[in-house]
């Protein structure tokens, strides 16, 4: 998980054949160096067919989802250890490096008041249990902090770190992203230093959801971070042209957040990767 990706909703609402033959025709021009593909729903996930076209485009990839309320770890962990063990083998059948996203929850996942004992637990436990097998499939497993209106659970990076730590297994990783530092840090370099031994992977996101240097977000305070931590990782542009409907709900992407996808790629990738070009990240 090195260099720059972008998730493959900027081409596909769902990682079906025609989607991903779709997805990495698109992709030859923009010189990236995996893609993160969505399997909200890994059972209808064509393990064979994707490894076979990653292979053919020389193309690394990284899967994530959010968990469907029927497998949701805070109050169902047997269901979710069912769910993520299926998820992970997908991704391991797939040959992507890692499953990433809201791993221990729903995305919309909210009950009104703050996480209890109860559920903490049960998330670490189901959390555990996938990252025993996710080890012995050669799977790391990232935990995304997401902001509060997506889930109550894991909200900030030190939530982040408190559960990888309780976990403590060395395949299990910090994910940070941009747009939900932007509501839940007391600053995008507080964030990124506050996850540095654990983090491996950032979503750099606008404050819209739309194109990177057209909103609010603090990129030199977070691509300054990222180079004084030596961050090593994978830095993936994320904006949902293509919504999956298995996503919307939670995300509540409900208007278009950028004209389209050239707008997308033609502009907010450039920017992000001069950032990083600049601040030493990138060659």
């Amino acid at each position: 998980m090195m260099g720059f990706g972008v998730h493959t909703s900027m081409w596909t609402s769902g990682w079906t054949p025609a989607g991903a033959e779709h997805t990495l025709q698109a992709i030859k021009k923009y010189d990236l160096d995996f893609i993160e593909i969505s399997i909200a729903d890994p059972q209808s996930i064509d393990a064979v067919h994707t490894r076979k076209l990653l292979a053919a485009n020389k193309m690394e990839a990284v899967c994530s989802l959010g968990l469907p309320e029927r497998a949701w770890p805070s109050v169902r962990p047997d269901a979710a250890i069912e769910f993520l063990t299926l998820a992970i083998g997908k991704t391991a059948d797939i040959g992507a490096e890692a499953l990433s996203g809201v791993t221990f929850g729903g995305i919309g996942e909210r009950t009104g008041v703050p996480p209890t004992q109860g559920e903490l637990d049960n998330v670490a436990r189901a959390m555990t249990a996938a990252a025993k097998y996710a080890k012995s499939r050669g799977v790391e497993i990232g935990i995304e902090a997401v902001n509060r209106y997506e889930n109550h659970l894991i909200n900030t990076a030190a939530q982040a770190v408190a559960l990888v730590e309780r976990i403590g297994m060395d395949n299990v990783f910090v994910h940070l992203d941009t747009y939900h530092m932007n509501i839940e840090e007391k600053g995008m370099g507080n964030g990124i230093i506050t996850a540095r031994d654990h983090l491996k992977y950032i979503h750099l996101s606008e404050s819209d959801r739309g194109t990177p240097g057209e909103g609010n977000c603090h990129w030199d305070e977070t691509f300054a971070t990222l180079a004084a931590i030596d961050f090593k990782g994978g830095l993936a542009m994320e904006s949902f042209i293509n919504m999956d409907p298995l996503l919307a709900f939670g995300l509540s992407v409900w208007r278009p957040v950028a004209d389209s996808e050239t707008v997308v790629m033609g502009n907010g990738l450039p920017f992000l990767r001069n950032k990083a070009r600049q601040y030493g990240l990138i060659k």
